[in-house]
């Protein structure tokens, strides 16, 4: 029964994928300065997520949509990346924004959220 809720999740959420693939809205558009800033503050962030998981889609929407090349870890089960999530982060649970600054990491969980803090910090054109 497991593998079969299972199937049914990661097909719904690989459709999902899909349209989010196809639907992606424009890039926000920066002067190349500009854009360069950004990436280089986003270089002490990391999304960790699940691929077909609705809410990290919704999440790498945003990212897309804010121009933010952004790194993403894969959590999945038997990842670094998750065990890494769980023992610094203090719970398994994507989307989750891992902020890295003066030291100390701030671990950001709920896709609104995250996607509220990057449109405030990133979100007007400069």
């Amino acid at each position: 029964m497991s593998f079969l809720v299972n199937f049914v999740r990661n097909f719904l959420g690989c459709i999902i994928a899909l349209v989010d693939i196809i639907t992606r809205p424009r890039k926000q558009k920066r002067s190349a300065q500009a854009q360069q800033q950004v990436e280089q503050e986003i270089q002490s962030m990391a999304l960790y997520q699940f691929f077909a998981c609705p809410f990290c889609i919704k999440t790498r929407r945003a990212l897309h949509r804010l121009n933010l090349p952004m790194e993403t870890r894969n959590a999945s089960k038997g990842s670094e990346f998750r065990t890494e999530l769980e023992q610094q982060g203090g719970k398994t649970k994507v989307p989750c924004l891992r902020i890295s600054q003066d030291g100390k990491d701030t671990w950001m969980y709920e896709s609104n959220d995250i996607i509220g803090y990057l449109e405030q910090r990133f979100g007007s054109v400069s």
